[in-house]
């Protein structure tokens, strides 16, 4: 069997392979030996405890009730309210960029157009201006004479 053995290993690796293991046997009983020795006493890992998170109380912001003012109203028109066209005599109600006379004219209301009052009033020019627009078109807006309009009640949509 041991001829067998040889046949198949070559004989200087076979003395390779036992010539680095004991140089790695000796190697490791040298270090065992020449290393010092542990330290008698172990060092105890230091552990802090660090407190839970605990509850801040703090009082609920109080929010201030607001006072209610009352809508400014002139000629019984305030905003909110929808207002009609009148007393033009079929002329029309200018609607302006701005309040006041010398203002960019955007479009003509006719006579019994309702529009719904959207800011205002201010004065200019010797008339009350109020902001309206239309409540079919947004884009039919602007700023027209108080001394052609009048309150009519919410207009029923088609």
């Amino acid at each position: 069997m041991i001829r067998w053995l040889l046949d198949r290993i070559n004989l200087w690796v076979f003395i390779g392979t036992l010539a680095v293991a004991g140089a790695m046997v000796v190697l490791v009983v040298a270090l065992v030996y020449l290393l010092p020795p542990p330290p008698a006493e172990v060092p105890v890992a230091v552990l802090t405890r660090i407190p839970g998170p605990t509850p801040t109380f703090t009082l609920p912001a109080v929010t201030p009730t607001p006072t209610l003012t009352p809508p400014v109203t002139v000629g019984g028109i305030a905003v909110g309210m929808y207002v009609q066209i009148t007393g033009t005599e079929g002329a029309g109600l200018r609607l302006r960029a701005g309040p006041g006379t010398n203002q960019e004219l955007r479009f003509v209301g006719m006579d019994s157009e309702v529009f719904l009052v959207k800011d205002g009033p201010r004065e200019a020019d010797g008339f009350t201006w109020w902001f309206l627009e239309a409540p079919y078109d947004p884009n039919r807006s602007g700023w027209a004479a108080a001394s052609y309009l009048s309150v009519v009640n919410q207009p029923v949509q088609p």
